[in-house]
């Protein structure tokens, strides 16, 4: 009888002089994120905090394309078909966690965002305390094509942007290359592809920022900070309607295409991700951000247009969402207001305040 090889570790830790190293390793699904990959990513980076040894930690993803896909949200479909939804707050729970030891880590936490970074790959690297993208790299929130909302500190990151640079690309779901990433605020450096290696080898033996600054190039022009005269008109609309009816006035050819890329995205996702970013900015942190973050994605983990969303992109893949409701005119306010509201005490709960970050040895 044929034994049939052990199953590949779904994230791999490894040591090499004084970088320690995560590598994301489900290059079948673009190393897409499960709950075990989240456990074990936090477990690794607490037990690294207080090891005099690793001065950095270094985070890629295996495969030729992309960083990391975001969630593993065919898991967070079957919860919401089949399951009682405990499942998903459990994930978000520890996804966000997770979100704010990167963000508040005691050593350099180098992310190499190549190829794609959507939703929770974001969430992984873009928090970090240094982020380099590729001539390859495209990042991207695309949650409100599926009927979900930007999550795991997107909301922070993207209220944070320049202008309405942010406004856009969560309502628009759109995908940006290098340029646009860094004038965005989602990544910092700037390497070309075939370096990549290299600079894995110089982090065993320099420490970060000298070792990625010796094989830092001059980013590419971006696109967005060229365009933010139509963006930010537009997109500094008071609802998703305003934005829309900016958008259609507007003599910018990309404005008419940003209006249609929205025309086909969830009316209430529209709806509460513009209101998820207008309240972010007046909160006080990235901590607070995702407190609020996770009672908007409990509820819309369980609302009908997540599971229609991933149904008709994943699922059946025939890309012909049933949204309910299906316009922005029938979204009311209580509706959004709803996605807001503390959680009922039966419900799974979650703070940030007894998250211990975890201090340098050195």
């Amino acid at each position: 009888m044929t034994q049939s090889a052990p199953a590949e570790p779904e994230v791999l830790f490894t040591r090499d002089g004084q970088v320690g190293h995560i590598t994301l390793n489900r290059p079948r699904s673009i190393n897409a994120l499960t709950h075990g990959m989240v456990n074990a990513i936090q477990a690794v980076l607490d037990e690294w905090a207080v090891d005099a040894t690793v001065r950095t930690v270094l985070l890629t993803g295996s495969g030729e394309r992309g960083l990391c896909a975001g969630g593993d949200i065919l898991s967070l479909y079957r919860d919401a078909t089949t399951g009682d939804g405990t499942a998903a707050s459990e994930f978000f729970r520890d996804e966000y966690r997770l979100n704010a030891s990167i963000a508040n880590y005691s050593k350099p936490f180098v992310a190499i965002m190549d190829g794609l970074v959507l939703g929770g790959g974001i969430g992984l690297s873009a928090h970090g305390s240094h982020r380099v993208v590729t001539e390859r790299s495209q990042l991207g929130m695309p949650e409100t094509g599926i009927g979900f909302v930007p999550d795991v500190g997107g909301t922070w990151l993207l209220s944070h942007a320049p202008g309405e640079l942010g406004t856009f690309l969560a309502l628009t779901a759109a995908h940006v290359r290098a340029g646009d990433a860094i004038a965005i605020g989602l990544a910092d450096s700037f390497i070309a592809s075939d370096q990549i290696s290299a600079l894995i080898d110089t982090l065993a033996t320099t420490d970060a920022e000298p070792a990625i600054a010796s094989m830092s190039q001059i980013a590419p022009a971006s696109n967005l900070k060229a365009q933010r005269s139509w963006i930010d008109q537009a997109f500094a609309g008071e609802s998703v309607p305003a934005i829309i009816d900016r958008l259609h006035a507007s003599t910018a050819e990309e404005a008419q295409a940003a209006a249609e890329s929205m025309s086909s995205k969830s009316p209430t996702a529209l709806a509460v991700t513009l209101a998820s970013l207008r309240c972010t900015r007046h909160l006080p942190s990235l901590e607070a951000a995702l407190e609020q973050e996770y009672r908007v994605s409990v509820r819309a983990q369980r609302a009908p247009d997540f599971t229609e969303g991933v149904r008709a992109q994943v699922v059946d893949k025939d890309r012909q969402p049933r949204w309910s409701p299906p316009t922005l005119d029938s979204v009311t306010r209580a509706r959004v207001d709803s996605y807001f509201a503390p959680l009922e005490p039966g419900e799974p709960q979650f703070t940030l305040s007894d998250r211990v970050t975890g201090t340098s040895a050195f």
